[in-house]
């Protein structure tokens, strides 16, 4: 761990868009691997999580404007705005690990809740 702050950037996209520990390691492994596509059920075995959890982290990057995805395999693609906040993020999750995993951890339960009433999945 640093002695140097968080960057601002960083902690405004945890809190914003990431839900999960899963989704945050799927959003760092697809930075890792710019080109490559993964499914759901191999990048869940991969990252040890669960298919449910990471089709619902993949999701959420998705809609998010993280990754593309057709036919259920993703690939790293940011919205060119948040291309730099996501290198930044790899960067501090080195340096900084339990003071992001802390603001996952966090967030608050009910707004989860209520948030995750709104998402759209497929049965």
């Amino acid at each position: 761990m640093s002695d140097e702050a968080l960057p601002e950037e960083v902690e405004e996209l945890v809190r914003r868009y990431i839900c999960s520990v899963a989704q945050l390691e799927a959003l760092l492994f697809f930075h890792k691997r710019p080109g490559e596509r993964f499914d759901v059920e191999s990048l869940a075995a991969r990252l040890y999580a669960g298919k449910i959890e990471m089709a619902d982290a993949l999701a959420s990057l998705r809609k998010d404007g993280f990754l593309d995805g057709e036919a259920g395999i993703y690939a790293f693609a940011p919205r060119p705005e948040m291309r730099a906040v996501v290198d930044s993020l790899a960067l501090a999750y080195s340096r900084h690990l339990i003071p992001i995993t802390h603001i996952i951890h966090n967030r608050p339960r009910r707004i989860q809740a209520f948030s995750d009433a709104f998402r759209i999945r497929k049965d």
